[in-house]
């Protein structure tokens, strides 16, 4: 039982359920109260989960190490003793869905990813004192220190200077590798060199700086507390700011008092929504490869619009 696993490892006494399993797209989830605190279990079946568990463990760790935000304080990733599959166990927050903090959030995700930017320039005037450093210092590439999954599927973060070179080999063309495989879409495959050819023009005059992001940054994976709000089940790395955005006007749940806080601080730059659209490609492409083909009219459809 798992009361009995929590016992074991979270060395505590008293393990009660509270609440009932919340499933999600890839996990399944349920809270625990016990004598050190409450703690909330993500349980996956999956061969891939140790890979995804370890990916959300270090996009968290990573997070909440800035302290501009709210994130579950990660705890432990274990084998499932009695069956294939990890168990994630991290602290749980109550919390409801976004409102109040709404606007919050937005300063609070700007902030997140402005932080990057902030430990450079610090660095680099830092340089003009001797023995003087930073405790933490600046990531300079786009990429991450491990694989995350944006989903079940493994996003490729190996480093890369170019943030064009980034997005267009380690995120588009991943995607539509993926589709080539099992679908052999003839068009896609007919669409994406004059893209790839076209991306540069949507990037004129504008200089994309690495930022830390959540990721996969919808509405569901965000909330509030009775004090602040909170984001979760991040897949992160280090790209550009406008990414994050993306996948949130997809699927909507986020108020004008959230943009307008965001980019009050991060103002739209010339060609922002043309490139909300290339980024949210790969969102419709990810959506594809987890769960078929209903995701490929939108998918061909702003390949084409891109294009035009």
């Amino acid at each position: 039982m798992m009361e009995d696993i929590l016992k074991r490892e979270l060395n505590v006494k008293s393990v009660k359920v509270t609440g009932g399993p919340l499933g999600g797209c890839i996990s399944d989830g349920r809270s625990y109260e016990t004598d050190s605190g409450k703690y909330f279990v993500k349980v996956n079946t999956k061969s891939e989960a140790k890979r995804m568990f370890d990916g959300e463990f270090e996009s968290l760790k990573a997070i909440r190490s800035t302290e501009v935000i709210k994130v579950p304080t990660p705890v432990k990733i274990l084998a499932h003793p009695s069956k294939n599959g990890t168990i994630f166990i991290m602290e749980n927050l109550d919390m409801s869905g976004l409102d109040k903090q709404s606007a919050r959030l937005g300063e609070q995700l700007a902030r997140l990813h402005l932080h990057n930017d902030e430990l450079r320039k610090q660095e680099t005037a830092n340089q003009k004192y001797v023995g003087k450093a930073n405790s933490v210092t600046p990531v300079g590439q786009f990429g991450f220190h491990v694989t995350t999954c944006c989903g079940y599927l493994p996003s490729n973060n190996e480093w890369k200077t170019d943030w064009l070179e980034f997005y267009a080999q380690n995120r588009l063309k991943e995607h539509l590798d993926m589709i080539e495989k099992t679908d052999g879409d003839r068009e896609c495959r007919e669409l994406w060199p004059q893209l790839e050819r076209k991306m540069p023009e949507f990037f004129q005059g504008l200089t994309v700086k690495p930022a830390l992001l959540h990721g996969d940054m919808w509405s569901g994976n965000v909330g509030e507390t009775d004090t602040e709000p909170v984001i979760f089940d991040p897949a992160s790395f280090y790209g550009h700011s406008e990414f994050d955005l993306a996948i949130a006007g997809m699927f909507g749940g986020f108020s004008k008092r959230f943009y307008d806080a965001y980019h009050s601080l991060i103002p739209k730059q010339p060609g922002h929504d043309k490139r909300q659209e290339l980024y949210q490609l790969y969102h419709y492409l990810n959506h594809w490869n987890h769960f078929g083909s209903g995701y490929r009219g939108k998918s061909v459809g702003i390949m084409k619009n891109l294009l035009t």
